[in-house]
């Protein structure tokens, strides 16, 4: 058997064909049913909004082409054609390695892909479509990446603006219990809300020009507090923290409407600006705007990318170690039948000789137990020597041989 994959990904797919070319569980029932029918055994889909790809076993060259022609007609709405990406062998292992690892992902190291191919993996083994070698590879790959991001640590080098404008807050003046002024309502403004919950704030207060949608902010987080926008200067001179990110073409906290008179932290999450650019020079606050917030940004990016590119020897040695395993493990199916003749062999001489002698209970175990063992012993030389051949021609002519010595069928289901 052969590992191989094929797909879409993000990489050379805009966003409107991978959207048309994303599997419901209903099309991977679908797929993995069509796929056993074409003698696929083994395979896993790993469907997420960058990449629609299926990781899957081969033993006749012809299911490549049927699987590939089973993946197209999932998606007959549009014409994948000139999208699709297949490798097989070493690359295709190294490829989901690489995948799980966070390489291939859009934001570089990113977490969120990990837990989506173990979940295809459960989803595979569901369906019956994970055997041991597609569960061998896919655990490898987990586990290689789960080294690489606990040793490299690349998770701690945050990218997104609003996670590090929040830490940076943090640094500059602790957030744990800490009375918070929120200025927006939209996406931003509510990354912002569930970063300052993460970092324990104390009571939290939301304002925004429209109330309606502060109060939709306040639906998803009871423990919000919304208060008018035109009270806002009012309510910063009771918080600790002010943190601003709407759309507004001007600034909506100046200066010349609210001077600290006490420590107080301002972070602008808005382009153009929020907030006065002025409170730079206030002795008695801190202002952190996304200029610097991007430098950081941009810089941690680049440890990702220094820190990803450290990995690749890891995801090197780790995936010759998995190709060495699936290389030898071709050979099980005929180890297999091998023991089970010498089974077949003790347990007829057995069922002969308890016939033949007056055996107590003690003796006919002792009897089926010594017939097993001196079998077993009998092949275990050979074993080890067919445990240990790589090369795929040898393997073969050492299958045929063993097969015809032994005279068992030469064909071997696929797992």
């Amino acid at each position: 058997m052969q590992f191989a994959f094929l797909g879409i990904s993000y990489q050379n797919t805009e966003l409107e064909v991978r959207e048309k070319a994303a599997f419901t569980d209903q099309k991977k029932m679908d797929f993995f049913h069509e796929a056993e029918q074409a003698g696929i055994r083994q395979c896993m889909i790993l469907s997420t909004c960058n990449r629609s790809e299926v990781f899957y076993f081969w033993k006749e060259e012809k299911q490549k082409k049927q699987i590939l022609k089973i993946y197209k007609s999932m998606f007959p709405e549009v014409e994948l054609e000139d999208y699709i990406r297949q490798d097989q062998g070493k690359e295709a292992v190294l490829y989901l390695f690489r995948v799980a690892a966070g390489l291939e992902s859009m934001v570089a190291g990113e977490d969120q892909i990990l837990g989506q191919v173990k979940h295809a993996q459960e989803f595979s083994r569901m369906m019956g479509a994970c055997g041991k070698e597609l569960d061998k590879v896919v655990r490898d790959a987990v586990t290689c990446a789960k080294k690489i991001k606990s040793e490299l640590k690349i998770s701690e080098r945050p990218l997104s603006v609003g996670y590090i404008g929040i830490q940076k807050l943090n640094e500059a003046c602790p957030i744990e219990g800490k009375k918070v002024l929120v200025i927006g309502s939209g996406n931003t403004a509510a990354l912002a809300l569930k970063y300052l919950r993460e970092y324990k704030a104390g009571e939290i207060l939301v304002c925004s020009r429209t109330y309606a949608h502060a109060g939709k902010l306040q639906e998803q987080m009871k423990d919000l507090a919304v208060v008018p926008y035109q009270e806002r200067y009012q309510i910063m001179r009771e918080c600790g923290i002010v943190v601003s990110a709407t759309s507004a073409p001007h600034l909506v906290v100046k200066s010349s409407e609210f001077w600290p008179e006490k420590p107080v932290a301002f972070l602008d999450l808005a382009a153009p600006r929020d907030i006065d650019p002025v409170y730079d020079t206030c002795p008695d606050a801190v202002l952190i705007h996304l200029d610097t917030l991007r430098e950081i940004s941009r810089h941690n990016q680049e440890e990702r990318m220094r820190l990803l590119k450290d990995s690749e020897q890891w995801i090197a040695e780790a995936g010759n170690e998995t190709m060495h395993w699936l290389q030898i493990s071709r050979m099980d199916p005929t180890i297999r039948s091998l023991q089970e003749r010498c089974r077949e062999i003790a347990q007829d001489s057995y069922e002969y000789l308890s016939r033949k002698m007056d055996l107590s209970d003690r003796e006919k175990r002792l009897l089926q137990k010594v017939l097993n063992a001196s079998l077993q012993r009998l092949i275990k030389e050979p074993v080890q020597q067919l445990k240990h051949l790589e090369n795929q021609k040898e393997q073969d002519a050492y299958r045929k041989i063993v097969h015809q010595l032994f005279q068992f069928e030469a064909e071997e289901k696929n797992v």
